[in-house]
């Protein structure tokens, strides 16, 4: 009752989950982004001032594009962080934990001039603080997140090994510890996970590599089938 994780269900009854992030972590990101933007629109009107009023005119178009389209590039393109959330170990995310598309990050990024109202995000900062997962206006409308993106915290995404089938059936609880490892193995010696790897048995008897095998069919196990 008191975190504010944020759980969802995958095949066979397991949970994923993800920690949202809070409004003054966003605010250091969002002000990192400002300034990257501000040096990139600083440049682009000495350079296109030089051509007159068609340079100006250039300029406004560029900055339009920039001012509306920066985010959205960068989530999409690039794991769901601008640099700004880059830098702080931020992402957004689908509120399944699916990587954002273009649709969404397009609606939530729209929607900014609504969480901008009556001045400086008072109505985004309101939502946040009323949110349980701190979801701005923008957030709830395109149903996205903006997480942690710590190691521990798993996305369907993060398992890069092909999907494979375990060798025997798993029980419940036996998909779980599989999940929790595939969670953790990044925070690990290379020795240590090879080691709980191991101990699975049977479903890595016959592998070269038991971390890359267990980490293949935790991947199956979040229902992803490549």
């Amino acid at each position: 009752m008191i975190d504010n994780k944020h759980d969802i269900e995958i095949p066979e009854g397991l949970t994923l989950d993800a920690i949202p992030a809070g409004p003054i972590v966003r605010l250091y990101a969002w002000l990192v982004d400002l300034l990257i933007r501000g040096g990139i629109y600083l440049l682009v009107i000495l350079l296109l001032s030089m051509l007159g009023e068609m340079g100006w005119g250039l300029a406004m178009i560029v900055m339009f594009v920039m001012e509306w389209f920066y985010p959205v590039i960068f989530e999409v393109l690039r794991d769901g962080a601008t640099p700004g959330k880059k830098t702080f170990g931020l992402k957004v995310v689908h509120d399944d934990l699916t990587p954002v598309g273009w649709q969404a990050s397009i609606l939530r990024n729209l929607l900014r001039s609504v969480d901008f109202l009556p001045v400086l995000y008072l109505f985004g900062l309101i939502s946040t603080l009323l949110n349980q997962r701190f979801q701005r206006l923008g957030d709830i409308a395109a149903g996205t997140l903006v997480i942690h993106n710590h190691p521990e915290n798993l996305s369907l995404q993060q398992f890069t090994h092909p999907a494979k089938a375990p060798q025997q059936p798993l029980y419940p609880n036996e998909q779980q510890a599989i999940l929790n490892f595939a969670q953790r193995y990044t925070g690990m010696t290379h020795a240590r996970s090879e080691e709980l790897a191991r101990t699975s048995g049977s479903l890595v008897t016959n592998s070269d590599d038991t971390v890359a095998t267990l980490l293949s069919i935790a991947k199956w196990i979040t229902g992803k089938r490549n």
